[in-house]
């Protein structure tokens, strides 16, 4: 991932994040405003159609820059992870699972042991 210095934004950068706010406040508002008037087909397209411009706008900000910056990385990223085959994913969660029980079954009998020592020591039977 390359380094960058800080990010300088625009003046510009906070009206653009205030009109977002705005824009999504308003696609809840009118969801819930116009619930019984308008089909829920059209309120959905209304509510995607905004999140959308609001997301063109916040990405034209300075932070909004730098998030698309890093999701693109992020996925080179991920592009060069060497994933297991399904044998080595099977192999690995039997190993998993045998060890989980093996400590299960050491804990348990572990308290078994403890309660009934401190039981011995305090008088108290079970």
């Amino acid at each position: 991932m390359s380094v960058e210095t800080e990010n300088q934004g625009s003046g510009m950068d906070p009206v653009k994040w205030g009109l977002t706010f705005i824009i999504l406040a308003a696609a809840v508002v009118g969801n819930y405003w116009y619930s019984e008037q308008v089909s829920v087909l059209w309120r959905a397209i209304a509510v995607v159609a905004a999140v959308v411009v609001a997301g063109l706008i916040a990405a034209q900000t300075a932070k909004g820059k730098s998030a698309i910056t890093f999701s693109k990385e992020a996925r080179t990223e991920v592009r060069k992870v060497i994933w297991p085959t399904r044998d080595e994913a099977l192999r690995t969660t039997v190993i998993v699972l045998i060890a989980t029980l093996i400590m299960s079954l050491l804990l348990w009998g572990l308290d078994g042991i403890m309660v009934r020592a401190v039981s011995f020591l305090t008088g108290l039977g079970l």
